[in-house]
C-alpha cells in the first residue's frame, strides 16, 4: 500500500487543525487561570482593606487576637477553593489534550493495522508465518498502549482522590484550630 498525494495532504491538514484545536485549547486554560487570579487578587485585596479597618477599630490586645484568630478558617477554606478551582482548570485542560492524543493514537493504530493487512494480503507465498508474527506484535503493542492509557486514567483517578482528601482534611484542621486560638 502506498500513500498518495492526496493522503498525506490530508493527514497533514488533520495534523495543523488539531495542533490549531490543541493550541485554542491552551490559551482557553490560560485564560481561565489569568480570571482565575484576577478574582482571587481582587477578593484579597478587598478582604486586607477590610481586616486592615478591622484593626484600625480594635480597642485592647485580647479584640486584636480574637481578630486574627478569626482569618485562619476562612483563609484554609479560600486557599483550598482556590486551589481546587487551579486543579479542575489543569485538568480540564489536560484532558482535552489527552483526548486529542488518543484520537491521534487511535487513528494511527487504525492506519498502521491497515498497513500491515494490506501488505499480508500482498505478502508472497510462504511468507504466512512472517505475517503472523507482524499481525502479533501489532496486537500486542495495542494492548500495551491500552494497559497504559487505563494505567494513567488510574493514576489520575487516585491523585484527584488524593487532592479532594488534603483539601478536606486542611479545611478541617483549619476549622479545629480556629475556635481554639479565640
Amino acid at each position: 500500500m502506498t500513500l498518495t498525494a492526496e493522503q498525506i495532504l490530508a493527514s497533514h491538514k488533520a495534523n495543523i487543525e488539531t495542533l490549531f484545536g490543541l493550541t485554542s485549547k491552551a490559551f482557553e486554560g490560560v485564560e481561565k487561570l489569568v480570571e482565575l487570579n484576577v478574582s482571587a487578587s481582587r477578593a484579597a485585596l478587598s478582604e486586607v482593606a477590610n481586616h486592615a479597618q478591622a484593626v484600625l477599630g480594635v480597642k485592647d490586645a485580647q479584640e486584636l487576637l480574637a481578630l486574627q484568630a478569626s482569618l485562619f478558617q476562612p483563609l484554609a477554606e479560600k486557599t483550598a477553593a482556590y486551589s481546587r478551582h487551579l486543579y479542575d482548570i489543569a485538568s480540564g485542560t489536560g484532558a482535552e489534550f489527552g483526548k486529542a492524543f488518543e484520537t491521534q493514537a487511535s487513528d494511527a493504530q487504525k492506519a498502521f493495522a491497515t498497513l500491515v493487512d494490506s501488505a499480508a494480503k500482498n505478502a508472497p507465498a510462504g511468507s504466512e508465518t512472517a505475517v503472523a508474527v507482524m499481525k502479533s506484535a501489532v496486537s500486542a503493542a495495542t494492548n500495551a498502549f491500552e494497559s497504559v492509557q487505563k494505567a494513567v486514567k488510574q493514576a489520575s483517578d487516585v491523585a484527584e482522590a488524593n487532592f479532594n482528601a488534603v483539601a478536606s482534611t486542611a479545611a478541617n484542621a483549619a476549622k479545629t484550630v480556629a475556635p481554639r486560638k479565640r
